[in-house]
This record gives structure tokens, sequence and C-alpha cells, in this order.
């Protein structure tokens, strides 16, 4: 039996990297694709609806396929799915503007939130904030105000975490903010703009990791394309990302490649792209004498 219901919060929680599939760009979402996923390689599935169609009936689908065909070879009934929305974090307005997506979003029983553009701290509190429950205490006055996420979602969300309604009340709450929290809520520091607020936007209480997205901040920096290899200002700009989740003990994600991902695991870099065929994730979990199964 797995200790936690979140597979990738419970590697984390053990200082183990975490893996990850799924398109940035978004994907057809069906109950197929979901059974399909069941038995991934990775330890989390990236649900990416920045780009891709908003596709809540889809989503719903997807779940119920992953729910529905577990467990994985871990003990977790699915694997972790975090999905990548399309509101940015560019103001708080913005987000509270916005918080149907999330509330519909985590209805589907999802594991967690990427929020792209994350650009200030109060964008981000308004974020956490929409994502909790309002009888969710801890941080609320000294640095959260009360959360605003509405009932009738458990319902829904409770059978894909394979628990009453009542526990998933209890448990539907950001970790590392709550240690008993399944919640896992990530943002993307990926234009200047977010780059001049980094020390501060990821230290607001309930996030649990960070990347720095470097197709759209070699945009913010001037470039058509991703430059290959990345000039100094970017260079300097993902310096500066990973020092500040190294200072607020936050996770950071960056790609690797099966050559590169001991070395990156040693620089303290804990969340990586699997690889087109899991190669990524085998070699980094050779590296790190993982324990728990795939």
């Amino acid at each position: 039996m797995a200790a936690r219901i979140n597979k990738a919060i419970e590697l984390l929680d053990q200082d183990q990297p975490v893996y990850y599939v799924g398109e940035h760009t978004g994907a057809e979402l069906s109950y197929e694709s979901g059974q399909s996923l069941a038995k991934t390689c990775a330890d989390y599935i990236n649900v990416g609806m920045e780009h891709g169609a908003f596709d809540m009936a889809g989503l719903n689908r997807f779940m119920q396929g992953l729910a529905e065909s577990g467990p994985t070879n871990s003990g977790h009934l699915t694997p972790a799915v975090i999905v990548e929305m399309p509101v940015e974090g560019s103001s708080a307005d913005v987000i509270r503007a916005n918080a149907w997506q999330f509330r519909q979003v985590l209805a589907r029983g999802v594991h967690g939130i990427l929020l792209c553009h994350a650009e200030s701290p109060e964008a981000v509190k308004a974020f956490v904030e929409a994502c909790r429950y309002p009888f969710q205490t801890i941080g609320v006055g000294s640095h959260l105000d009360t959360g605003c996420r509405g009932s009738a979602g458990q319902g829904s969300a409770a059978p894909i975490w394979g628990v009453s309604t009542d526990q998933y009340l209890e448990k539907a709450d950001p970790w590392p903010l709550n240690p008993n929290g399944e919640l896992m809520l990530g943002l993307k520091i990926e234009n200047k703009r977010a780059l001049q607020n980094v020390e501060m936007t990821i230290r607001v209480p309930g996030i649990a990791f960070v990347e720095w997205g470097p197709g759209d901040m070699g945009m913010s920096f001037g470039y058509q394309n991703t430059p290959n290899p990345y000039p100094a200002e970017m260079i300097e700009a993902r310096d500066r990302v990973f020092a500040a989740c190294k200072a607020a003990g936050v996770a950071f994600l960056e790609g690797a490649s099966p050559d590169d991902v001991a070395d990156n695991i040693d620089q303290g870099v804990r969340i990586f792209s699997a690889g087109s065929a899991g190669e990524v994730a085998d070699a980094g979990r050779s590296y790190t004498n993982r324990s728990m199964p795939v």
C-alpha cells in the first residue's frame, strides 16, 4: 500500500527526484488515454491546458480511465495528475476573476495545478487561496487569507482519489504548507516581470515546485525562438530562479538527458521529464537507488 495518495509528493517528501510525462501543448483526453497511462513509467502526468483545449469533459473521462485501470505498481490508485492552466498569474485580480477554472479542474480529481506566468506574490497568494477550502487554516492570518474553494466538487473528486468525501476534504490542501495535504501547486517563472519578483513570489506558502520556462523567458528577452545554447541573460535568469528555489526549499523542475540527469540531481534539481521512452527516469532512478516501484 502507498503511504500517500499523491505519488509525486510522497517521493519529494523523501527527497527523491520525480519524473513526469505529458505535453505542454495539450493532448487528446479520453477514457482510453487514461487507461493507456494508468501504468505509465512516470510519477506524474502533465496535462497541458495552457495551449491545449480547456476540456473538462475529456479530463473527467481521462481521470476515470486512470482510476479504473489502477493501481500503479507502487500501490497508488493513479499516477499524480497536474494540470497546466490557461489563466496567467499576472495579478491577483486576474486570478480571482478566473478562479472558476481552478474549481473546475480540481473537481475532476487532479492532484495538482501549474500556474503559468506567475508574476507577483499577490497573484500567487490569490492562486493558493483559490485552491483551498475555507476551513483549512494553516498559514491563514500570517501569510494567507481564507481559502475560497467551494463545496460540491469533492463529490466527483473523492472517488478518483479512492477516499470518502470527508477524507478528500481533509486531504485536498496544498503540500508542504499542510504536511498531510495531497495537492501539489506549482509555478512557471517565465518572463522578465516574473523574474523581478521571483524571490518573494515562490515564498508564498503552499507552493511545492517551480520551473523557469525557457521558451517564454526567451521571448520575453526578445528572441523569436529559444536560443541554443542559451545566451548569458537566459542562463542568469535560470540560475536566479534555481537559487530562489533552493533558498525557499521549493522543488525545481528542469529538463535533462540520461547523460546529465545525475549531475542535475546532485545540483538539486528534483523534477524532470521522464524522457520519450522513460530513459531519463531510468537513469535517474538508478543513480538514486530508488526503492519505490515504478
